[in-house]
């Protein structure tokens, strides 16, 4: 995963350090030069990755920028990897842009339930959230849609942000359950920590009502030790993003994701690299 435009989001979403509302210690930053991206891409097919995504801290894609990521989708493409973009929220025919320009997978997360929504941000609605998700599907892209925990919702909000995941028209390919990384600078910077038996409770009910989705173990595996990891795994998880960064949070290195995962007898789906099997 790589932040193609970092920082100075107009959102005020409380967890997030790329808010321009928040003094956290990410810069903005513009829209990242292609070749920067393709140097990446190219790095992370190298590293066996079969997927490569891409962020923008944006509100939505401003009209000018829509031809550079076009150009950017077909040339990753062509490497002979998936591609996903997160760029904030999309018109019916920016949806329908990407989708002809290549881009396989749109992420974007509804974060918790309708009702805490409210609670978390407030410069857009969640369903705004929805229309995006709609226009998504409708342009034949494939979803990538989770939520986080640990922002101060009850386990009641928990349960319902899964069942508008698994009532959506079709549920998510795939489902990134992400624990709140906590981000000096922003709102939710001295949360209570979630109990962890919570958190594997609910990668174990995304599970059962999403049968056929990847549940994505993802933001927050820095912050777990192996135990917790593990009855992750066993309740249901069977992705995880890897690499250095999600975005501008840190992740657990590729070295100790595998040793986790062989210590586990987890098979892991993906191409080689310098002989080992690597997680797509």
């Amino acid at each position: 995963m790589l932040s193609i435009k970092t920082g100075g989001c107009p959102e005020d979403c409380k967890y997030c350090p790329q808010s321009a509302h928040y003094k956290t210690e990410v810069k903005a930053e513009k829209l990242m030069d292609k070749e920067k991206v393709l140097e990446t891409a190219k790095k992370a097919l190298t590293m066996g990755a079969t997927r490569f995504c891409m962020g923008a801290a944006w509100r939505s894609p401003k009209e000018r920028d829509m031809p550079e990521l076009v150009e950017i989708i077909s040339e990753v493409k062509s490497m002979g990897l998936e591609t996903c973009m997160t760029l904030g929220m999309l018109t019916e025919n920016q949806a329908t842009t990407l989708s002809k320009a290549g881009l396989d997978y749109y992420n974007h997360n509804i974060d918790t339930s309708e009702e805490f929504y409210k609670n978390i941000i407030t410069t857009r609605t969640f369903e705004d959230r929805l229309e995006t998700l709609e226009n998504v599907r409708n342009a034949g892209m494939k979803v990538c849609c989770g939520g986080i925990l640990g922002m101060g919702e009850g386990e009641g909000d928990r349960a319902s942000m899964l069942i508008t995941l698994a009532n959506l028209k079709e549920h998510p390919e795939s489902v990134p359950i992400n624990m709140l990384v906590k981000i000096k600078g922003t709102p939710f910077d001295n949360n209570q920590d979630l109990d962890p038996i919570d958190f594997i409770k609910t990668i174990a009910v995304a599970r059962i009502m999403m049968p056929a989705s990847y549940i994505r173990l993802s933001a927050g595996r820095e912050q777990m030790n192996e135990q917790t990891q593990a009855l992750c795994y066993l309740a249901g998880a069977n992705s995880i993003f890897y690499g250095d960064k999600l975005l501008t949070t840190s992740n657990p290195n590729l070295d100790e994701d595998l040793k986790l995962l062989e210590k586990l007898g987890i098979e892991i789906e993906g191409k080689t690299c310098e002989g080992k099997n690597i997680a797509a």
